[in-house]
């Protein structure tokens, strides 16, 4: 792994850059040597080869479909499925940065939906109420596993396999033997649960459109700031490509549902969730620390950062957005459910990976759940209008993550040998 602190290299002109959303690789201010296959892999392309991945999915089953796959009803119920993989993975994401794994967000979100629907539905307490403890107790479960693997420094693949396990079995002993807990209440049901579930249309079109504006506003604030201070930067034809291709799919989803009912709210909260990650990880010091943590821990810990803290408090986070996660889940299923969804956990790591985020640490952006997400919801969809049964589903999810993975190990040691080889 190279360092991620900024400094210098001892008797040389080659400086150590820390940039919270590309591989932490070193830079040339003065000198920039020809770049090798690996560098333009993953320095300039981005992740433009998952986006021309998901333009390929979506095409494939528009055609086979006959045009159903992207029929508004259709993608409205598309989207409306997946904020919950979304909302998981963003807390993977974290996890994954830190070169950490976590395999109890998937019974952390069901545990916490439970404790939310026992509150409302079996104890009379307003909505607001229940949904606060069930986000209370994701980060309570979340800071128990951070305290197990930052301080104990058990392995957070035991700590949260384990975890997986309690909370699978808590959630039965919660619902005393009911397998399915009918969720009434209004605020909650409004979330994600009702025909009203949509944003105005004035929201549906204007919310899109400044986080779009934002997010290119921020490549090009990038890019300025990186040219000023002599760091490799895409090219501006490549920063445009990337702006259109942005502005394509976010104006044909909106345009799809505005044809039909609207914005959900549920799709609405996810984006607002990534965009606090995505300032979070970009924008403070506690996010740089994130990554330089997972780039290099040892070098972390010997420039001052407490990666103790910063590890407590990933996974406390992590689990916290899987608890808003299974309230979205619960309000869209208008139920809790006594058993956690097998396939649910593979989903978000999944989303994750494929999005671009390093299974090695100290690389990914919050952005990344949006094109994982979408990948795994596209498949899982257009294989059922393909009448697809769900074992055909899970084997093709896991040759879309295999390569994924594969992928990212090929690219991490072209980078290696580019960095050896200068």
């Amino acid at each position: 792994m190279s360092n991620t602190i900024e400094g210098k290299e001892p008797n040389t002109e080659l400086a150590v850059e820390s940039h919270p959303e590309s591989s932490n690789a070193v830079e040339v201010s003065s000198y920039r040597p020809k770049q090798t296959f690996g560098q333009l892999l993953r320095n300039d392309l981005g992740f433009l080869p998952v986006l021309l991945t998901l333009i390929a999915i979506i095409i494939f089953f528009t055609v086979v479909s006959n045009g159903v796959f992207l029929h508004p009803e259709n993608f409205s119920n598309l989207i409306n499925q997946i904020p919950t993989i979304g909302t998981l993975g963003l807390g993977i994401i974290l996890v994954l940065l830190l070169g950490e794994v976590d395999l109890s967000s998937a019974a952390v979100s069901v545990l916490c939906a439970v404790v939310m629907g026992i509150l409302s539905e079996r104890m009379g307490m307003p909505g607001w109420v229940a949904m606060l403890a069930a986000l209370l107790t994701g980060a309570l479960v979340g800071a128990i596993n951070g305290f197990f693997i930052a301080v104990l420094r058990i392995p957070s693949f035991i700590v949260t396999l384990a975890s997986s396990i309690a909370y699978s079995g808590l959630l039965l002993k919660l619902l005393n033997g009911q397998s399915t807990l009918i969720i009434r209440d209004p605020l909650i049901v409004s979330l994600a649960g009702t025909s009203k579930s949509f944003l105005p249309d004035i929201y549906g079109v204007g919310l899109p459109t400044l986080v779009v504006l934002l997010y290119i506003g921020s490549l090009f604030l990038n890019y300025t700031r990186r040219k000023k201070a002599g760091l490799r930067t895409p090219s501006i034809v490549q920063l445009t490509l990337i702006s259109i291709a942005v502005i394509a799919l976010v104006g044909g989803a909106v345009a799809l549902f505005q044809s039909y009912l609207g914005v959900p709210y549920s799709t609405a909260i996810l984006f607002g969730l990534i965009i606090l990650v995505w300032l979070m990880l970009t924008k403070t010091s506690f996010g740089r620390h994130i990554y330089a943590t997972g780039g290099n821990n040892e070098a972390a810990r010997r420039a001052g950062i407490n990666v103790i803290f910063i590890r407590i408090a990933v996974f406390t986070l992590a689990s916290t957005l899987a608890a808003a996660g299974g309230i979205l889940a619960a309000s869209h299923a208008l139920s809790v459910q006594s058993q956690v969804d097998s396939s649910l956990q593979l989903d978000v790591i999944a989303a994750a990976v494929i999005g671009g985020v390093s299974l090695f640490g100290g690389r990914g952006s919050a952005w990344a759940i949006v094109l994982g997400m979408m990948i795994i919801g596209s498949l899982e969809n257009g294989l059922s209008l393909q009448s697809q049964t769900a074992d055909v589903k899970q084997i093709i999810e896991g040759i879309v993550l295999l390569l994924a993975v594969t992928a990212d190990a090929v690219v991490r040691r072209l980078q290696a040998r580019s960095r050896s080889g200068r």
